[in-house]
């Protein structure tokens, strides 16, 4: 079985009944293709529409239902988005396939759309500054790729270094006004709950504060958890709510609640559905029992990362 699969939204949503988290939510109407058209190129999408069956990538299938399923994904997004900067309540999407693999004219990773940058694309239309926190254990090289040079947004990305998508590394900083507004922190292997706390306490915190975005939108990827069966890093659920709830906190503080976690990737669907159930009712002011609490990395695995990327931005931001 592929791993980015149905099963992943079906254990998420098995998971919400159990806790009793599915009394309110909402279902997004697909993204309308001019939305899709401001954010990628046309023949990109053209691509999309009339493929019925080929790949992007070894790894990303297309079909002839892809498109419709993308489109409704990144609606998702965007219904999410919207909500959060209406009514300044935090809001989380669901969806599937995940997006920021993919860039203007190009899609993989099991990437079609990038939900979170048509979600931002689309924040930015009604307000000045968007920040994008990437909390996938891959790199969101389609998002960097498609915000590199825009001083609205900025694009913070935690993630394994060295595996796919082979990007991230610490010293893209973004280009021309938007230079320091590109934040990759590439972790090594087997970083995790601590290594995650030292970035956000050094790096995260200080440069959203100090950017002052109107909205925050996380790519809310579940893979950087140590039961993910393809990636290396060892973030407990513990240390994933802790980041979350952290996030939360300063969105409630710095731009009136106006956050929105879009679904990424996790690939391990008990560790999953316990890490967004867990998301879901911190939403709410309230918390589950956690399975998956171990701690593996208690000595800032990460901590070189984290202070090279220091070093790289002080001349940017006051950290």
């Amino acid at each position: 079985m592929h791993a980015e699969s149905p099963k992943r939204l079906e254990a998420i949503v098995q998971k919400l009944e159990t806790e009793g988290l599915m009394s309110d939510y909402l279902v997004p109407l697909p993204l309308p293709e001019e939305m899709a058209a401001a954010v990628h190129a046309s023949r990109y999408l053209d691509t999309l529409r009339t493929m019925s069956d080929g790949r992007l990538d070894m790894d990303t299938y297309v079909h002839a239902e892809t498109y419709p399923l993308a489109l409704l994904a990144a609606g998702g997004a965007v219904t999410a988005a919207r909500h959060a900067e209406v009514t300044g309540t935090p809001a989380i999407a669901l969806v599937r396939p995940p997006g920021h693999h993919a860039g203007k004219d190009h899609g993989g990773g099991f990437c079609y759309l990038n939900n979170i940058a048509i979600a931002a694309h689309d924040l930015l239309l009604r307000v000045p500054r968007v920040a994008i926190l990437d909390y996938d254990a891959h790199h969101g090289n389609g998002t960097e790729e498609l915000f590199l040079g825009d001083p609205r947004v900025l694009y913070i990305s935690t993630h394994q270094y060295g595996i796919f998508p082979g990007t991230g590394a610490a010293e893209v900083l973004g280009e021309g006004p938007a230079r320091g507004h590109m934040v990759n922190i590439p972790f090594p292997a087997k970083a995790g709950d601590s290594s995650y706390d030292l970035a956000y306490r050094m790096l995260i915190e200080p440069m959203v504060r100090e950017f002052k975005p109107a909205a925050i939108l996380i790519s809310f990827g579940i893979d950087a958890h140590y039961k993910d069966p393809i990636t290396g890093l060892s973030l407990s659920s513990t240390g994933y709510v802790r980041l979350v709830s952290s996030t939360l906190d300063l969105a409630k503080e710095i731009c009136g609640g106006r956050i929105a976690l879009v679904l990424e990737g996790g690939y391990h669907p008990t560790a999953l559905s316990e890490v967004v159930a867990a998301a879901v009712a911190r939403l709410a002011g309230n918390s589950i029992h956690l399975q998956y609490t171990e701690v593996f990395d208690s000595t800032e695995r990460g901590r070189d990362a984290v202070e090279k990327v220091r070093s790289l931005h002080k001349p940017f931001w006051r950290l």
